[in-house]
């Protein structure tokens, strides 16, 4: 009986000594918050709060599906009643890497804004970003988390 003992306590020492040279840990990341929002520019801005993330360097990849509507406006700052606006989708993304703290991660990541469509103005009117919405996922990609953000839309004009 004795035996079977300490042949079980030198397999879990074992398992022990392998498992912490592996570098394997209880890394159990989780996003406690998110928060996004659009710029006064059109950027997309996404803070967060990770926690459960272990320590040293965390990398993050911010993407987002966009849609954007350009139109014309006048001097008085009206839309006047025509056709000449657009509306237009893309993608915008960025990355970073931050320092954990204590295996926690409080961060901001800015991307964007859509780049203009190309199309010009009626005399006396001026192209201007008039509204942005979007479709962003935030990833943590050293511990392979993810997490869907709230939409960030924005109206600058309505039109």
């Amino acid at each position: 009986m004795r035996t079977i003992k300490t042949v079980i306590a030198i397999c879990i020492a074992s398992l022990s000594l392998i498992l912490s040279s592996t570098g394997a840990s209880a890394v159990a990341a989780k996003f406690h918050s998110t928060d996004s929002s659009v710029s006064n520019s059109g950027a997309l801005v996404v803070s967060w709060d990770e926690r459960g993330v272990g320590n040293g360097d965390i990398d993050y990849t911010l993407t987002a599906d966009a849609t954007a509507l350009y139109a014309c406006i006048n001097g008085g700052g009206k839309h006047p009643q025509a056709a000449n606006k657009e509306s237009f989708d893309g993608s915008v993304s960025t990355g970073g890497t931050f320092e954990s703290k204590n295996g926690r991660v409080q961060g901001t990541l800015v991307t964007g804004p859509l780049t203009a469509p190309d199309f010009t103005c009626p005399g006396g009117q001026r192209r201007v970003l008039a509204a942005v919405s979007t479709n962003i996922w935030l990833t943590d990609t050293t511990n392979g988390t993810s997490v869907q953000v709230a939409d960030a839309s924005r109206v600058f004009f309505n039109v």
